[in-house]
């Protein structure tokens, strides 16, 4: 099991910034990547950005050059820089991580993060 506490949303005007974090506890050894995932209000959840065990990282293209995800292995926690933040940023950003060697999925509560125009 792994267990994740996301902080760090709030509301922000746009063209403001954010960080994010992601404590990630319990069998953290097994976590092969993790990454951050937002749902806006009748919208499917979709992946911002991830990165894996090797470092490389993954971006959706609404966000490459403004949103930066990073990792602090002896803190077990991942982070979200989103600078440049637009109204359509708003959404509940969630952590993700999964593990190996069978891929579960664990999901952390969400955070809000709301952008004012």
């Amino acid at each position: 099991q792994v267990q994740l506490v996301e902080s760090g949303g709030g509301l922000v005007q746009a063209g403001g910034s954010l960080r994010l974090s992601c404590a990630a506890s319990g069998n953290i050894l097994s976590i092969h990547a993790m990454g951050w995932y937002r749902q806006a209000p009748g919208k499917q959840r979709e992946l911002v950005a991830d990165i894996s065990s090797p470092g490389s990282t993954n971006y959706a293209d609404s966000v490459k050059g403004r949103f930066t995800i990073s990792r602090d292995n002896a803190k077990n926690t991942v982070y979200l820089q989103m600078n440049s933040l637009k109204p359509e940023d708003t959404a509940v950003y969630y952590c993700n991580a999964v593990t190996s060697p069978f891929h579960f999925a664990f999901w952390g509560q969400g955070t809000q993060v709301t952008v004012s125009s």
